[in-house]
C-alpha cells in the first residue's frame, strides 16, 4: 500500500440518490481487484503544501475500472464532490475476493448497506458467464438498481429476510457475498447465516463470505483497531479481509 494523489475528473448522477465519481489515480492502482478498497481523504490545498495525515479517511470501493488511470466511485448524491477536487489515497487495501475456479452461480447479498462494495466484480464474473442473483436486504431494499447490469436477478427481501424460491437460490449458488453497513455488522452477519441454516441442510466452508466495511483507522494493520475473533484465529479486516468465511468468523 502506499500513498497518492488523485482528483475527481467528472461525477454522473446515476439515479435519485446516488451519484458516481470518476476518479483519476496513480496508474500503481489500476491493478486493483475485486474486494479491495481505497483510504481517501479529501484535501483542500496544493498536495506538497498539505500536511500528511494517514488517519480519519474514509474507505472506498471502487465500483469499475475505466483506464489505467481511472477508477469509478460510487457515493450516495447528499454528499458533496465538485470536479477537480483533490484526495489523498492509500490504497490498495485489503485481500481480492477469492472465487472458486469452476465458478457458475454467485449470489450477493447486501443488507443494511448498498451493495458498492461488491459491484467490482459484477463485470469480470459477466464476462466468464457468470450468473449472478443480488438480493436486497433491510434498508439496501431501496437502492435503486436500474443503471445495473440487465443480466443481473434483483430480489427484494422481504422484512424477515426471505424471498421466493429461497430454498432453490441457495442450492443454486456455488458462493455467497454478503455485505452488511458499519455497526452491527456482526449481528448483521449472523442473521444472514441464520435464516440460510434454515433453509439449507449444510452451509459448508468456503461458500459463504460477509464482507466488511467498518472505518479503518490505519489501514496497515498497526492499530489493530479492526480485529475480528474467527475459530481458532484472529485476524484484520484490514489486512486479511473484508472477506471473512461466515463458517469460522465468530458472530456472537
Amino acid at each position: 500500500m502506499k500513498e497518492s494523489q488523485g482528483y475527481i475528473e467528472r461525477i454522473t448522477r446515476v439515479n435519485r440518490d446516488y451519484q458516481r465519481l470518476d476518479l483519476a489515480v496513480d496508474k500503481s492502482l489500476s491493478s486493483l481487484r475485486a474486494g479491495q478498497a481505497l483510504l481517501v481523504r479529501r484535501i483542500d490545498k496544493d498536495y506538497e503544501a498539505e500536511r500528511w495525515v494517514p488517519y480519519l479517511r474514509e474507505l472506498w470501493f471502487p465500483v469499475e475500472i475505466l483506464a489505467s488511470n481511472m477508477l469509478v466511485i460510487e457515493q450516495p448524491a447528499r454528499s458533496h464532490f465538485t470536479p477537480g477536487q483533490l484526495l489523498s489515497i492509500m490504497g490498495p487495501v485489503g485481500q481480492p475476493f477469492r472465487f472458486r475456479q469452476k465458478l457458475r452461480n454467485i449470489l450477493l447479498i447486501a443488507y443494511n448497506s448498498t451493495p458498492a462494495a461488491l459491484l467490482m466484480m459484477l463485470a469480470p464474473l459477466l464476462e466468464r458467464q457468470v450468473s449472478i442473483t443480488m438480493v436486497l436486504m433491510g434498508s439496501a431494499r431501496e437502492y435503486e438498481t436500474s443503471h445495473l447490469p440487465g443480466e443481473i436477478e434483483i430480489i427484494q427481501a422481504d422484512d424477515d429476510l426471505s424471498w421466493s424460491d429461497m430454498v432453490m437460490t441457495l442450492g443454486w449458488a456455488d458462493q455467497v457475498f454478503a455485505a452488511v453497513g458499519p455497526g452491527d455488522e456482526l449481528e448483521h452477519l449472523g442473521d444472514i447465516m441464520r435464516v440460510m441454516r434454515e433453509r439449507r441442510n449444510d452451509v459448508p466452508a468456503n461458500y459463504a463470505f460477509g464482507v466488511l466495511q467498518r472505518q479503518l483507522p490505519c489501514g496497515v494493520g498497526a492499530c489493530h483497531a479492526c480485529m475480528l475473533n474467527l475459530r481458532g484465529a484472529r485476524k484484520l479486516q484490514c489486512v486479511d479481509g473484508p472477506a471473512f468465511d461466515l463458517t469460522t468468523l465468530r458472530l456472537n
